[in-house]
């Protein structure tokens, strides 16, 4: 297993690959929803390669000088309980903490929030809709 993070087309098709074979083909959410204004040349995306094949992914963005947004995490089917996700989430964070940050930020749906909070993210917002799914903000010091 390899671990890439940067915005290089083959990486961000690696990525978008993952989160097709998830969130738009897997949980039925709507294309167009899923890949939105934030999918730009200049995001990077943190994608679990088994050999060749895109396994985990997830991207951040920098909401101020002080806060990393973390987001888009999914796992292939297959791939889940094996902590792809965990490592996806620590790799962010400590982007996050190498420009400065002291604090991350993730969107989760509802049903997900649980498998932050065991890695000390704690709920600050009541619950609220993205793409039609029940959400909640979650945040960690880092």
């Amino acid at each position: 297993m390899k671990l890439y993070i940067g915005n290089d087309i083959w990486n961000k098709a690696g990525a978008f690959y993952v989160r097709l074979s998830v969130f738009v083909l897997e949980r039925q959410m709507e294309l167009a929803e899923e890949f939105d204004q934030l999918d730009t040349s200049t995001i990077d995306y943190a994608v679990i390669y088994d050999l060749e094949k895109p396994i985990s992914t997830g991207r951040y963005e920098l909401l101020d000088s002080e806060t990393i947004r973390i987001g888009r995490i999914a796992t292939l089917k297959e791939y889940r309980g094996q902590k792809f996700g965990r490592t996806i989430i620590q790799a962010l964070e400590d982007i996050g903490r190498e420009k400065g940050c002291i604090k991350a930020s993730i969107h989760s749906e509802q049903t997900a929030a649980s498998f932050y909070e065991e890695l000390n993210y704690k709920i600050v917002s009541d619950e609220f809709y993205e793409n039609n799914v029940p959400c909640v903000r979650l945040e960690k010091k880092l």
